[in-house]
């Protein structure tokens, strides 16, 4: 296996680094309430959990059953 005859500094490994950058989340605009979210991901909007413009968890309801 081979092994490195000198120590790596650390200016030559973030030179090598420099290529991995982040990028900025892509956001998206929901059709029903027009809230923006992260793709991919549910949001709650009035207290209902939205995702792909359904509503999959309605918190009003349960409050107003009590």
């Amino acid at each position: 296996m081979a092994h490195p005859k000198r120590k790596t500094s650390k200016t030559r490994r973030d030179k090598r680094r420099t290529h991995y950058k982040a990028v900025a989340p892509t956001i998206a605009k929901d059709s029903v309430t027009g809230e923006m979210h992260l793709y991919h991901r549910a949001h709650w909007h009035e207290g209902k959990l939205y995702y792909r413009g359904q509503v999959l968890i309605d918190k009003t309801e349960e409050e107003t059953a009590d």
